[in-house]
């Protein structure tokens, strides 16, 4: 974008250059995008950590497995009956624990139950012993994992 000032019969020694020098502006854009990817690399740093791979497993019904169902109240249930307290809870699974070989506790949450609901489980599942504790799940609705 120039800009002509003075008459065009001038021999040219008195014309303005109206011009925008813009090799100034290009060295400071170049040294800002250097210092940019310089620091991008150390503000994004983060604690190395392997995170868990999400898998779905086909549950393996064993006639030895135990399935505790919590439904959206919190109320308990052993396969089909209704546990009255977790003292209760506790009492059986110990009776289980020591079985050899040990039955896996699984474990069938309501979409909407506390956590804490679900905690209560797995502590009587610590207090009587048992080892494997699973947690069942509906797989997503396409069916594909990550």
């Amino acid at each position: 974008m120039a800009m002509s000032v003075g008459s065009p019969d001038d021999d040219g020694e008195d014309q303005m250059n109206s011009t925008i020098n813009t090799t100034p502006l290009v060295d400071v854009m170049l040294v800002l995008l250097i210092i940019f990817l310089i620091t991008i690399p150390v503000v994004t740093q983060s604690v190395p950590l392997e995170l868990p791979k999400e898998r779905n497993v086909p549950t393996q019904t064993k006639p030895e497995n135990i399935v505790i169902a919590v439904d959206r109240d919190g109320d308990v249930y052993w396969n089909l009956e209704r546990v009255p307290d977790a003292e209760t809870l506790v009492n059986r699974l110990k009776e289980e624990a020591v079985k050899d070989p040990q039955p896996e506790v699984h474990i069938r949450g309501d979409l909407e139950v506390r956590y804490e609901s679900v905690g209560r489980v797995v502590v009587a599942c610590q207090r009587a012993g048992i080892l494997k504790v699973g947690f069942i799940s509906e797989p997503p609705a396409g069916g594909v994992t990550r």
